[in-house]
């Protein structure tokens, strides 16, 4: 259950970014929902060795390079998925910087609704 839910709320922060931005773009509701498991098993999978990797350069930028391996990774996403385009690395990085706000925003008025329900 939890699995379908982030992957819902996945799919619903990527579609906030591909509705802002112009540089996204899906062919499909099918790709949207294929592109946000994607970047569910990204950053699964491929994130926590990358994060492991990437301390020494994310301790010297104060933590911006992690922004940057947030766009590396859409970008990824979108080169494993087709039907999902990015423009450039620039539509990439404000893609993930929108898809973090929107995720983290429904994580936590979910976590709030559960906590009330309680």
């Amino acid at each position: 259950m939890r699995f379908v839910l982030n992957w819902l709320i996945n799919a619903a922060a990527l579609w906030v970014a591909v509705e802002l931005l112009s540089g996204l773009a899906v062919s499909s509701t099918e790709t949207l929902f294929l592109a946000a498991l994607v970047i569910g098993l990204i950053n699964a999978v491929v994130k926590p060795i990358l994060l492991v990797l990437t301390i020494p350069i994310t301790v010297l930028t104060l933590g911006i390079f992690y922004l940057v391996l947030n766009g590396l990774l859409l970008y990824l996403a979108a080169a494993l998925t087709p039907g999902f385009t990015i423009a450039n690395f620039g539509s990439a990085f404000l893609g993930a910087l929108i898809v973090s706000a929107v995720s983290t925003m429904l994580h936590l008025l979910i976590k709030a609704e559960r906590k009330g329900k309680s």
